[in-house]
């Protein structure tokens, strides 16, 4: 299998001028762990994850380091340290080495990428473009899902999300954080929906899918925001 086979397409993203508060706002509201950061051209600049927002001023969990290390260590650190804890800009905060993969990657090798990086997702680029995202959960959904399965029957599976993948994405009422798993032609549903007729709507288009058995409907709607933990 290879990335193209279990990335999340449809990938929520953030500008490098996004405010760090709505960031973590819209990391809750989409139970997601971390946001790419495009640029106005559409380049991928950088990558916004729950450990980027870990050290902060207004949870008081910013780094403290000892008077000794503040009066006779090395200002830079320090200077570094006041910048990711303080700023409200994401240009400042965001990790900007990011490790990446094509659609064409094999899943072992990307496997390889997330454990000698340390790292839990890999964005998915083609010409330039984020197209997609790989993170540990999916291999979970790899797992769980063809477990038993084997040989064209794997393949044809395979053939149903990427089917069913496409014929939501061409829909403006499409689930956002879209994810798909098939397994014997019975497909798992995963995504966030604003409402029961855009439920409805998903599970119909993907009733006429060719191959599809059965649909388990794991979509669900965000909670609702009330404000920075």
């Amino acid at each position: 299998m290879k990335a193209s086979d279990v990335m999340v397409s449809n990938v929520i993203t953030v500008g490098p001028n996004a405010n760090v508060a709505d960031v973590a706002r819209l990391l809750l509201a989409n139970r997601i762990s971390a946001v790419p950061v495009i640029d106005d051209e559409g380049r991928l600049i950088g990558i916004v994850s729950e450990g980027d927002l870990m050290r902060r001023v207004e949870a008081n969990t910013e780094r403290r380091r000892s008077w000794f290390v503040e009066q006779f260590g090395a200002k830079q650190p320090l200077a570094a340290d006041y910048v990711k804890s303080h700023s409200p800009h994401v240009s400042d905060i965001m990790t900007r080495k990011v490790i990446t993969a094509t659609p064409d990657t094999a899943l072992c090798d990307i496997a390889s990428l997330l454990e000698s990086n340390g790292i839990k997702r890999v964005p998915i680029m083609r010409g330039g473009k984020v197209v997609g995202i790989v993170s540990r959960a999916n291999f979970l959904q790899v797992l769980a899902s063809n477990a038993k399965s084997a040989g064209p029957a794997l393949a044809r599976d395979s053939e149903i999300r990427r089917d069913v993948i496409a014929r939501l994405n061409a829909e403006p009422w499409r689930p956002t954080m879209l994810d798909v798993a098939v397994e014997d032609g019975i497909v798992d549903l995963f995504g966030f929906i604003q409402t029961e007729d855009e439920r409805r709507a998903a599970r119909v288009a993907v009733e006429l899918t060719p191959g599809v058995k059965f649909v388990n409907d794991h979509l669900s709607v965000p909670p609702a925001i009330t404000g920075l933990v």
